[in-house]
């Protein structure tokens, strides 16, 4: 029997998470849109954004095809989806066997790059708020 690579298993998971990603969303949506308010805890104890705050509005800001509006609000969620986009499809057309494309490999950078990017969003989203009053 083969051993699975890593790159299979996560282009399963990937599978897998759209599936539940893509309901949940749908859902989430049809809360909001009902009025249902979801407060960041984070933001309303210390009055600074947390390192997720805007991943929300930025996630609806992507699906309303506003990708500089979505980097706005918090650029994880663009880098992510480009990266999801590139992983998935390169592996799809690989297991179609489309020419001699190989789908591409999971690097340790691509983690590293998230959390600068999570990190860096965080503290110029704190500043900008702290000094110059500017909110999401």
């Amino acid at each position: 029997m083969k051993k699975e690579t890593l790159e299979e298993q996560l282009y399963k998971i990937g599978w897998i998470s759209a599936g539940i990603i893509v309901p949940l969303s749908v859902l989430y949506l049809y809360l909001v849109r009902a009025g249902v308010n979801f407060a960041c805890y984070f933001h309303r104890f210390f009055g600074l954004y947390c390192p997720g705050c805007g991943g929300t509005r930025a996630v609806v800001a992507l699906m309303h095809a506003h990708p500089l509006q979505s980097a706005w609000y918090h650029p994880l969620v663009p880098y992510t989806a480009v990266l999801f986009g590139l992983f998935m499809g390169s592996h799809l057309l690989e297991h179609l066997h489309i020419g001699k494309i190989r789908g591409l490999r999971f690097r340790n950078w691509y983690l590293w790059a998230a959390v600068g990017i999570t990190a860096a969003n965080w503290i110029l989203k704190n500043v900008l708020l702290i000094f110059f009053h500017v909110t999401l």
